[in-house]
């Protein structure tokens, strides 16, 4: 790509889409959509969004047939609308977590030169040089081999743009920083701003449905995209069917034990529901912990299944073969390591102060996941035998 006007055709997420297509970029949504939907090229538009969400709703992680051109800007803006109208969060972070991919795909092709002016756009403190930068060693087969990149990234920016990717490796610690400025290759500088797409995509919950509504019965009145939009649902619904069982059924089966798991499982759970992708660490501490509480291996599958990246094939491997091994929950201090522990998010009381012992004056940590629940299940029972024998005196 020769300058930042064909960048932004390719990548329609960029600042620059405001200035350089300004004529609809800055159109309302009801009168963009009107105008978009009229134009000779509104079949077209309407295919590609379909088969985007259609490929999202099957899992997949690339479309072979994707297009960029002109249209990728109309496809981009109108995504984000119907996103916004369907107010559906597994089916937003599916589509987020598809379109990012593709962008990350497509980034990969793009020069050093390229994807300098894609970080300058996003307003990203990220230094370039065509001589690359010698940042250490490292050991390949009894070789030693220079590391080197031709990116740095200032720490502030590194840390907002990972600030969801919990891996250990990602951790400032563990990366080469010199007066402030992050060595990082080219692959990791693409796989932060994937991040960034992702969560481009994401709405915010509506907390004036009332609005929701209004906008609704507005777009919907415009009749191609309402086709487009039942079409959509059409397909949605018969994904969802696929599905033994749902998500709600498996919690309400165990609705006494899952009122008494830890923040830390809330947590991944409330993720999972939301349809949002989980780090490797988050996927295996949720299997161990529910095997550990006797959870069924189908019922385990079948949580994963609202994850944007679900194979069931693979799932199941995975979960028979932890079941097989018998693997326990990471600890409580390992879950902090992990930055999975959700105490202060939550301002969990037993996991913050602990509980009582026999000694008044004593208070007890909660050191492992498990004995928050023998903790919350003994309270429990505390409370109702109190109930019960108070119903016995005044009777």
């Amino acid at each position: 790509m020769s300058n930042l006007f064909d960048l932004v055709m390719h990548y329609p997420w960029l600042p620059s889409l405001i200035d350089y297509y300004s004529d609809y970029a800055s159109l309302s949504p009801l009168d963009f959509i009107s105008e978009v939907f009229l134009g000779d090229h509104s079949k077209d538009i309407q295919e590609r969004i379909f088969d985007l969400f259609k490929a999202a709703f099957q899992n997949l992680e690339q479309i072979d047939n994707y297009k960029i051109d002109r249209l990728n800007i109309y496809v981009y803006l109108i995504l984000k609308i119907i996103l916004y109208t369907l107010d559906n969060k597994i089916i937003t972070n599916r589509l987020a977590n598809l379109y990012s991919k593709i962008n990350y795909n497509e980034m990969e092709k793009e020069n050093e030169h390229n994807l300098y002016y894609i970080c300058n756009d996003l307003k990203l403190n990220v230094l370039y040089s065509e001589e690359p930068w010698f940042y250490g060693k490292r050991i390949l087969r009894d070789m030693i081999q220079h590391k080197e990149t031709h990116f740095k990234i200032y720490y502030i920016d590194y840390l907002k743009l990972a600030s969801n990717l919990k891996d250990e490796y990602r951790k400032l610690i563990n990366n080469s920083l010199s007066n402030g400025y992050v060595f990082i290759q080219k692959r990791e500088l693409i796989r932060l701003l994937q991040e960034f797409i992702r969560k481009k995509l994401l709405i915010e919950e509506m907390s004036d449905k009332a609005s929701l509504e209004a906008f609704k019965k507005k777009i919907l009145g415009i009749p191609k995209f309402k086709v487009l939009y039942d079409d959509l649902l059409t397909e949605w619904t018969k994904k969802k069917e696929e599905f033994q069982y749902t998500f709600e059924m498996d919690m309400e089966k165990v609705k006494n034990i899952s009122d008494f798991y830890p923040p830390c499982v809330k947590e991944i759970l409330k993720k999972a529901q939301e349809g949002q992708n989980l780090i490797h660490n988050e996927r295996l501490f949720l299997v161990w912990f529910l095997l550990a509480l006797n959870y069924s291996v189908d019922s385990i599958i079948n949580i994963f299944s609202t994850i944007p990246d679900f194979d069931k094939k693979r799932t199941t491997y995975q979960v028979e073969y932890a079941h097989k091994k018998g693997y326990t929950p990471y600890k409580c201090k390992s879950l902090k390591t992990l930055n999975l522990c959700m105490a202060e998010k939550y301002k969990d009381e037993l996991c913050l102060e602990g509980y009582g012992s026999k000694d008044p004056n004593e208070r007890k940590k909660i050191s492992h996941p498990l004995a928050y629940i023998r903790v919350k299940q003994y309270r429990s029972k505390f409370k109702k035998k109190l109930k019960k024998q108070s119903k016995d005196t005044n009777e």
